[in-house]
């Protein structure tokens, strides 16, 4: 009975991993489909015009009208779009975005925005034979190598919560400095900025706060300071390709912070270290970074598994490029955290009481 029981067993399991891989061969389609439809406009367009045949949705997106009907039958197929008349002729066919599809497919400023994750993950698989020869060696994968889909797909997915919590929830939960930003002369660095969001959206919320940004990405300073010049605050903020650890910026500022980076720093406690002297004695750091468990578990939640893609995709590998790193990755856990701010100087470190699925909100001070 045992040995039978045991067979039944292993089938079991093997069944299910079959069932699982083969739907997330599924949903991986479906997400590359997504990143296919965000980048050649199908979406705006079919928001706009309400349905379109796939002679319409070529000619307003200027695509090729075969390409477009096997993407919108895909799509239909699969259960994002819906067909009016599946029963016409392949170029009568018309194909619309439900209204509750619309806001996650095609508004960039939403909390419900998804279309970025497709790009992110696009970027992440960019450079896989560069990831296996890193697993294989022990070296890293250079950030500009994951491409600018990597790129734009992180800004954008964080660009909803700057744009709907930063200053609305985030900075409030310090009222000593929500208070200061609102004063004269007040100043913040945002550390590892990328495209600028965050800074804008700081300076947006606080009209007397200049706000100096700094990345090591040139291309991502560039296209920072375009979405400064965009949003009408590029006279209060400013973004430099420019190592925070300068000497020359020590004690200027009221408020250094560090949007979801410091994971994929080599040496993160140099980065708090060169953060708090920007903001000098008594100062104040904000980091948001990965909410993840205390303590490893198998299996883990959707968020446990969320990150560890990531790291394995793209945090660790970007991590570990410059020698000796830290070798964080995503999963960086509270108490990995707390050991960089103590090793940096930090004197106290407090985790934020903002409810947040996928940021944990640190508040160190010098």
């Amino acid at each position: 009975m045992t040995a039978v029981g045991s067979d039944i067993d292993i089938a079991a399991q093997r069944d299910a991993l079959v069932e699982r891989i083969f739907g997330a061969t599924l949903a991986a389609m479906d997400l590359f489909a997504v990143y296919l439809g965000d980048r050649l406009g199908y979406y705006r367009a079919l928001a706009t015009a309400g349905s379109l045949t796939s002679n319409e949705l070529a000619a307003r997106t200027g695509t090729h009208e075969r390409y477009a009907r096997e993407w919108l039958e895909q799509q239909a197929v699969t259960g994002i779009l819906e067909v009016e008349n599946a029963d016409a002729d392949a170029g009568q066919r018309r194909f619309r975005l439900p209204a509750g599809h619309v806001e996650p497919m095609t508004d960039p400023d939403s909390l419900y925005a998804m279309t970025p994750l497709a790009q992110i993950f696009a970027g992440c698989v960019k450079p896989l034979p560069q990831i296996l020869d890193a697993f294989r060696t022990g070296g890293g994968v250079p950030y500009e190598d994951y491409g600018a889909d990597l790129a734009e797909g992180q800004a954008g997915s964080t660009r909803p919560m700057f744009h709907n919590q930063l200053a609305q929830e985030w900075l409030p939960a310090m009222p000593d400095i929500h208070a200061r930003l609102q004063s004269a002369g007040a100043r913040v660095a945002d550390i590892g900025m990328g495209f600028g969001r965050s800074s804008i959206a700081i300076a947006r919320a606080y009209p007397n706060v200049r706000v100096d940004g700094f990345d090591l990405d040139t291309s991502s300073v560039q296209a920072a300071r375009a979405n400064a010049e965009a949003a009408g605050v590029a006279d209060r903020v400013t973004f430099q390709v420019r190592d925070a650890g300068d000497p020359a910026l020590a004690g200027r500022y009221d408020l250094a912070c560090a949007f979801e980076c410091i994971h994929d720093m080599a040496d993160p406690v140099a980065t708090l270290r060169a953060m708090r002297r920007l903001v000098g004695g008594g100062g104040t750091m904000l980091i948001a970074d990965e909410k993840v468990a205390d303590r490893f578990t198998a299996p883990g939640d959707d968020v446990e598994r969320y990150m560890y893609g990531f790291s394995i995709l793209h945090c660790l590998p970007v991590g570990m490029v410059d020698k000796p790193s830290a070798g964080t990755g995503t999963v960086m856990r509270q108490s990995t955290m707390r050991g960089y701010a103590e090793a940096a100087g930090c004197q106290n470190v407090e985790v934020l009481p903002i409810d947040h699925d996928f940021f944990r909100f640190y508040r160190l001070t010098t």
